[in-house]
């Protein structure tokens, strides 16, 4: 496949860069790699390192557009986290305050998976190892 090694990273636009940084950071636990500020362009630019290798780069820009409606915008769905445990993740994470949807099963694969928004409501999902 092209010689793709894996996925390097998942570049967010945050509305608010603050209360974002601090859900990759402290709510989900992702370690500030870098943290650049852009003056020409007015935006912060943050790397976040999760668990397995992937990042998130996190960045502000003045006023940015709303995104489409969701469910099925075109463009990037969502961003799924491999876990041991949909279940306990679930508990986890509704008791830091995310907002989450219930526990499903893949009707594919016979996964259990779940969905839960960032501060901006970009619907993250959670699928089971």
């Amino acid at each position: 496949m092209v010689g793709f090694l894996g996925v390097h990273h998942v570049a967010i636009i945050a509305t608010d860069y603050v209360r974002s940084k601090r859900f990759y950071t402290e709510t989900l636990g992702g370690s500030v790699v870098a943290e650049h500020y852009r003056a020409e362009r007015d935006s912060w630019k943050l790397d976040i390192a999760l668990p397995g290798g992937c990042r998130v780069e996190l960045f502000s820009f003045p006023d940015p557009p709303p995104r489409p409606t969701r469910p099925e915008a075109a463009g990037l769905r969502h961003l799924a986290f491999v876990v041991d445990d949909v279940a306990a993740t679930l508990t986890e994470l509704r008791a830091r305050g995310v907002r989450t949807e219930e526990l499903r099963i893949d009707e594919y694969t016979g996964k259990r998976m779940a969905f839960f928004f960032d501060p901006d409501e970009l619907p993250l999902e959670l699928y089971e190892a």
